[in-house]
C-alpha cells in the first residue's frame, strides 16, 4: 500500500437495521463525502415476531450508495487506500455448496423460538444444572435461530454447507474469500468469546447452538481480508483491487470511534438498540452467563449491556402519540425530534413520578421482562411520557454501568455518546444528570464509520497505533456536565424504584406470558 499519498482516505460502509451509510473519511477524521439510503422495507414479517431479509439487498444497496458518492464527485475515491465494513450483528445466513443463500437471512431482531430441546444431550443438562446454568442454556438454545431452522426447515439446513453472519457473506461477495474476524462473531453461533475462536467439542455452552465445525466460516486475524474483485467492482462500483480491511461489529466500531478504549470510559450508543459498552484488556463478563464480546482491538474485549428496543421507542412514540409534532415538523422542514426535545425542558427531572422500564423486547438477563410504566397521575402529559422514555433508557444503561463498576472495580469517569439520539443537547444533558459524570460528544454522530476508518488506517500502517489514530481522528465537540442535584434525584429514583420494578413484576410477567400463549393456542 502506498503510504506516500498526500491525504489518503478510507471508504467505509455502515450497515444498520434501517439504513446503510457510505462515507469517505480522511486521517483527520473528516467525512469528506457521505451518502445514506433508507431501506424501503428493512425486513419482512410473514407473521408477528418474524424478521426475514434478502441478504443481497445489502450488497445491492452498496451500488446505490456508490452512485450517490460519484454524483457528488467523480474523483471522490482517487486517494482511497482501502474499504471497511461495520455490520449489524447476529443476522444468520445459510449458504449452499455454491455459496448462494438458500433462504432469506434471519435478522437479529427476529423473535421466533425453537420449541424442542431434546437435541441437548442428557449429560449436558445434568452438568449445566450443577453450575445453575440449565435454564440459561435452554433459553439460549430456543433463542438460537439455527435451532429453529433445524426444527422447522430441515431441508434448508440439510442443504447448507455454511452458516454465516452477514459480514462474512459480504466479505465473500466483495473479495471471493469466505472469511471473517473474531470481532464479528457476536450472536448465536458456537463461539468461545474468551478464547476468541470456535468452541471446543463437548463444551457445555456449545450445545446452545451446536453447528458442526465444517459448516462454520474460517476465522482470521489478518489485517486485510482480500481485495475487491473485478466482478464486485462491476456490481457495486467500488474500485477493483482496493483492500478490504478487517474491522468488527457496528457497536465495536462505534466504541472505537468515540475513543472509549480505556477501562474508565464507557460508550453509549443511542440507536435502534441502545447499548453501553466498555473496552478491557481482560475478559470480564458484564453479567453472569452474559459473554464479553471481542473488540476491534486485537486481544481486547467489549463487555456490553443491550436495551434491544432502545431508541426505537422514540419512533414508537412518534407514531403513536406525536402526530401533531410530525405534521408541524414537516411544514417547518425540521425533524419531529427537534420539536419534542425542545419540550423536554418543560418537564422536571424524574417526569413527576412517571417511570418507564424500556424492555419492549426482553434480553438474556431479563428473559421474562416486558415494557412497563408506573406512577401515572392526572397531571401527566404526552411530553411526560416522552421524557420518561428518555429517562427509562438512561436508567437501564446506568444500571449497566453500575454492574460493570462492581465487576471491574474501576469507576467510570467519562461517558461518550453516539448514534441518532446523541444529536440532542437535551438528551445528552439528561444522560449526564442520570450518570453523574461528564458526557462527551465527538465531532459527528457517525461514530461507527469513524471507528471502522480508524481500524482501516491503523491496519494499513498509516498510524503506528490506535491511540495515534484516535488523537488524529477523534475530536471532542461538546461536553455536558451533570447537575448533581438532578443526579441525586435520579439516583434515588433508580435505587429505590427503578431497579425494583423488574423483580417485583416478574411473577406477573410470567403469568401474563402463559395466559397469552394459552389464548394463542
Amino acid at each position: 500500500m502506498d503510504k506516500t499519498m498526500a491525504d489518503p482516505t478510507i471508504l467505509t460502509f455502515d450497515l444498520g437495521t434501517q439504513s446503510m451509510r457510505a462515507m469517505v473519511v480522511n486521517r483527520q477524521g473528516e467525512i469528506l463525502y457521505y451518502a445514506q439510503y433508507k431501506y424501503p422495507k428493512p425486513y419482512v414479517s410473514i407473521q408477528p415476531g418474524y424478521a426475514d431479509v434478502d441478504p443481497m439487498m445489502y450488497y445491492r444497496t452498496m451500488r446505490i450508495l456508490m452512485d450517490q458518492l460519484y454524483k457528488q464527485d467523480t474523483h471522490c475515491l482517487q486517494d482511497c487506500a482501502g474499504v471497511t465494513l461495520a455490520c449489524i450483528r447476529d443476522t444468520i445466513i445459510l449458504l449452499d455448496e455454491n455459496k448462494k443463500p438458500i433462504r432469506d437471512a434471519i435478522l437479529w431482531l427476529d423473535h421466533r423460538l425453537a420449541d424442542d430441546t431434546s437435541r441437548i444431550p442428557g449429560w449436558v443438562l445434568k452438568a449445566s444444572s450443577v453450575v445453575h446454568m440449565r435454564k440459561i442454556l435452554e433459553q439460549q438454545y430456543c433463542a438460537s435461530h439455527i435451532n429453529w431452522l433445524i426444527e422447522n426447515e430441515k431441508d434448508s439446513y440439510a442443504r447448507c454447507t455454511k452458516v454465516v453472519f452477514l459480514p462474512s457473506f459480504l466479505h465473500y461477495l466483495l473479495t471471493g474469500n469466505l472469511v471473517d474476524t473474531p470481532s464479528n462473531m457476536i450472536g448465536h453461533l458456537p463461539f468461545d468469546y474468551k478464547r476468541q475462536t470456535w468452541q471446543k467439542d463437548r463444551d457445555i455452552k456449545r450445545y446452545m447452538c451446536d453447528i458442526p465445525r465444517e459448516k462454520l466460516v474460517d476465522l482470521v486475524t489478518e489485517s486485510v481480508l482480500g481485495t475487491i474483485t473485478e466482478q464486485a467492482s462491476l456490481e457495486t462500483g467500488i474500485p477493483e483491487g482496493l483492500p478490504l480491511v478487517a474491522t468488527g461489529s457496528d457497536k465495536g466500531c462505534e466504541t472505537l470511534g468515540v475513543s472509549a478504549i480505556h477501562p474508565y470510559q464507557a460508550s453509549l450508543s443511542f440507536g435502534t438498540t441502545a447499548t453501553i459498552q466498555f473496552t478491557l484488556n481482560k475478559y470480564v463478563t458484564p453479567e453472569k452467563f452474559l459473554p464479553s464480546y471481542p473488540s476491534v482491538l486485537d486481544g481486547y474485549y467489549n463487555p456490553e449491556i443491550e436495551i434491544f428496543r432502545g431508541y426505537w421507542l422514540i419512533s414508537w412514540f412518534k407514531k403513536e402519540f406525536a402526530a401533531k409534532e410530525v405534521q408541524l415538523a414537516q411544514e417547518m422542514g425540521i425533524a419531529p425530534e427537534d420539536l419534542l426535545n425542545e419540550q423536554l425542558k418543560n418537564i422536571p427531572c424524574g417526569s413527576e413520578g412517571l417511570i418507564l422500564q424500556p424492555f419492549w423486547t426482553p434480553g438474556v438477563i431479563n428473559p421474562d421482562a416486558k415494557g412497563s410504566m408506573i406512577g401515572f397521575h392526572d397531571a401527566h402529559t404526552r411530553i411526560h411520557l416522552y421524557r420518561a422514555i428518555i429517562e427509562g433508557i438512561g436508567y437501564a444503561l446506568y444500571d449497566g454501568m453500575i454492574h460493570m463498576q462492581e465487576r471491574t472495580g474501576v469507576p467510570i469517569e467519562e461517558v461518550f455518546v453516539s448514534g441518532g439520539g446523541s444529536q440532542s443537547d437535551e438528551i445528552c444533558q439528561i444522560t449526564a444528570d442520570i450518570f453523574g459524570v461528564k458526557v462527551i460528544r465527538i465531532q459527528t454522530h457517525e461514530a461507527t464509520g469513524i471507528g471502522a476508518s480508524i481500524a482501516g488506517f491503523t491496519k494499513l500502517g498509516f498510524f503506528q497505533s490506535y491511540q495515534e489514530a484516535i488523537s488524529s481522528m477523534v475530536h471532542i465537540k461538546d461536553s455536558f456536565t451533570p447537575d448533581m442535584e438532578n443526579h441525586r434525584i435520579y439516583h434515588d429514583l433508580y435505587t429505590q424504584i427503578y431497579r425494583k420494578i423488574y423483580p417485583s413484576l416478574v411473577p406477573l410477567y410470567r403469568k401474563l406470558s402463559n395466559l397469552v400463549k394459552r389464548r394463542e393456542r
